[in-house]
């Protein structure tokens, strides 16, 4: 399945550096764009001290790296939850055919390489964070842990809005506030936000264990859920557990589906 996705990818590679200029463009474009967000947290630090609780850096390592893991999982698999334009068209039929699995395939149509842009800028915020911060090596480990959990959580909730793509032809949207929703709540620590809601992306949708959870147990910071420091160490546990629920929706998915007949 790993060759496939590379070979499928490679191709859509291939013919996008076809067209050099506009490559360039949309990459720098993706690059500046995601730009935004910092100014937007630059702009908030130089109205008050802290956010939260946290200083600058620590947010900077927050944003980056749950910014970092969605841009990676986005540029990935984010394909896979514009499968309702497939199902309209009817060529979910031909991929259902080929002798590869339908969803490596939706991961790779149309792969489009540009978006490495947003990954690359969130990756030089979290490098910039992590420099200014004085983590001890007991506890850096985790970063690259965290970074890989939360692309796996990102990439099952894509799918997780694909498949939901079967059941409502029309709910790109649906699953859009989702993913692409998700990553905008943990732009900032989740204090931020009313309990009930930290609560609800703990317990119910994993996103806090993308960035929140492991972070705080990387900047050794208390849980105002008062939750034991050990729980950061879950988000490997809670990615396989959101990624095991995906495969078996997009499964159920595949079998409920009906061909257009055309």
């Amino acid at each position: 399945m790993i060759r496939t996705y590379a070979l499928l990818a490679w191709a859509w590679t291939r013919a996008a550096a076809q067209y050099r200029v506009s490559f360039a463009l949309m990459t720098a474009g993706a690059f500046v764009i995601g730009g935004l967000d910092i100014a937007v947290i630059w702009i908030i630090f130089a109205n008050t001290g802290s956010l939260a609780g946290f200083g600058l850096t620590e947010v900077m390592f927050l944003y980056g790296a749950s910014e970092l893991a969605f841009a990676l999982a986005d540029l990935l698999f984010g394909n896979v939850d514009r499968i309702s334009q497939q199902i309209r068209a009817g060529t979910l039929d031909v991929m259902l055919i080929r002798p590869a699995s339908p969803w490596v395939q939706m991961a790779t149509d149309r792969f489009t390489p540009h978006r490495i842009g947003r990954a690359v800028q969130a990756g030089t915020v979290l490098g910039i964070g992590l420099a200014r911060l004085d983590i001890p090596l007991a506890r850096a480990w985790m970063v690259p842990v965290m970074v890989v959990s939360g692309i796996v959580i990102f990439a099952a909730l894509f799918t997780l809005g694909g498949a939901l793509q079967f059941l409502l032809t029309d709910a790109t949207e649906v699953a859009s506030a989702f993913t692409y929703g998700g990553a905008m709540l943990n732009q900032y620590p989740l204090s931020v936000y009313d309990a009930r809601i930290v609560r609800g992306l703990t317990f119910v949708l994993p996103l806090a264990f993308v960035n929140w959870q492991p972070g705080l147990y990387v900047l050794g910071r208390p849980d105002p859920l008062g939750l034991p420091s050990w729980t950061g160490l879950l988000s490997p546990a809670a990615a396989l557990a959101l990624a095991a629920v995906a495969a078996l929706a997009w499964r159920a998915g595949i079998r409920r589906y009906r061909s257009t007949g055309s």
